[in-house]
């Protein structure tokens, strides 16, 4: 089994932007950034009290899902938590529909059924709040897939704190007996809830002691480094389209919130957390450019503005939008 690491050490930030182009990265930044305040406003809206239910918000973590819809493409089929906002912006979903499902409006992502945790587009099956409850649906996915000969992946986002449920260690066994094209990706943000990954993992480095119990490939990615993440979510492509066998990723991160808005993070230090924002996956992603001359401090402003408008102008759509109607309450529902 291959055990490969993709870091900031191992991972030459300037041979990688060669590969894939200036503009390439620079879309990735206008993603990350429009991500960014999607969840600052989201949040400041929940404060407010025009969001109700949970809210998890994904900032710190951007340059996972990013790479990986970039490197991945549209084509195949994704499933998440209920982290769940970002994958949906980056497959398609508009700011306007996603912040109108947040405040639980008919015009919203789900007609304001699912809120927070339960968003979709058309190749993402979901955002689920069941933890682990997801993978045997992105397994489904990769055996339909095979099943008719689609040539379609499945990428399965899972958190840390799914690696202790049994459905995580069910789907894995039953994804390499039937050698079903699907990928797990575990973003490690340290933190299951208030709880370490320390305390709840047995072993130290996920995917480099679990995949061997399955006779699979694993991976480990610096996930704050969003080179990494690219460098490393492309070879995982390139042998996931070519064995259209499971692999096991996990990417390393940290998130800069609570485990959801309630949460108050008292676990971590101020120190520690001012340690963990100094590794921001944005303003490094930015540096960089301009260093390399892929983007001028202005046109970095210009593109921060651009998004703070547009998740702006979401909230005043969402804020100006209806209500769902008590006639409409049965419709599209698949089972009583």
């Amino acid at each position: 089994m291959s055990q490969f690491f993709f870091n900031q050490q191992e991972i030459k930030a300037v041979e990688v932007l060669k590969k894939m182009g200036k503009e390439h990265a620079l879309e990735a930044l206008k993603s990350m950034l429009l991500i960014r305040h999607f969840e600052t406003r989201g949040e400041a809206s929940y404060r407010q009290g025009f969001v109700g239910g949970f809210y998890h918000s994904y900032a710190g973590q951007e340059a996972i899902q990013v790479a990986a819809v970039q490197v991945f493409g549209q084509k195949h089929w994704y499933a998440t938590t209920y982290r769940c906002h970002a994958l949906a912006l980056l497959l398609g979903a508009t700011p306007n529909e996603l912040m109108a499902e947040l405040f639980g409006r008919a015009t919203g992502n789900a007609k304001g059924r699912g809120g927070s945790m339960h968003l979709y587009a058309q190749r993402l099956l979901g955002g689920f709040a069941i933890v682990g409850g997801h993978l045997p649906i992105a397994a489904g996915a990769a055996f339909s897939s095979k099943y008719l000969n689609k040539n379609e992946l499945s990428i399965c986002f899972l958190g840390d704190g799914a690696v202790a449920q049994g459905s995580f260690h069910e789907t894995l066994n039953l994804a390499t007996l039937w050698n079903l094209p699907v990928i797990f990706v575990i973003e490690n943000n340290q933190w299951g809830m208030g709880t370490h990954v320390n305390r709840a993992i047995c072993t130290d480095g996920i995917a480099r002691f679990q995949s061997p119990s399955y006779g699979i490939d694993g991976y480990t990615i610096d996930g704050m480094d969003y080179f990494s993440c690219y460098a490393g979510f492309a070879h995982v492509y390139q042998q996931a389209m070519a064995e259209q066998r499971p692999i096991l990723v996990e990417c390393v991160c940290q998130r800069f919130r609570g485990h959801s808005i309630s949460d108050p993070g008292l676990y971590r230090t101020k120190e520690a957390l001012n340690e963990i924002l100094q590794s921001d996956p944005i303003p490094y992603l930015a540096a960089f450019l301009q260093q390399q001359g892929g983007v001028s401090e202005q046109a970095y402003q210009d593109l921060d503005k651009w998004a703070r408008e547009l998740i702006l102008e979401a909230v005043e759509f969402a804020k100006n939008s209806p209500w769902p109607s008590v006639a409409t309450l049965g419709e599209e529902v698949y089972a009583p």
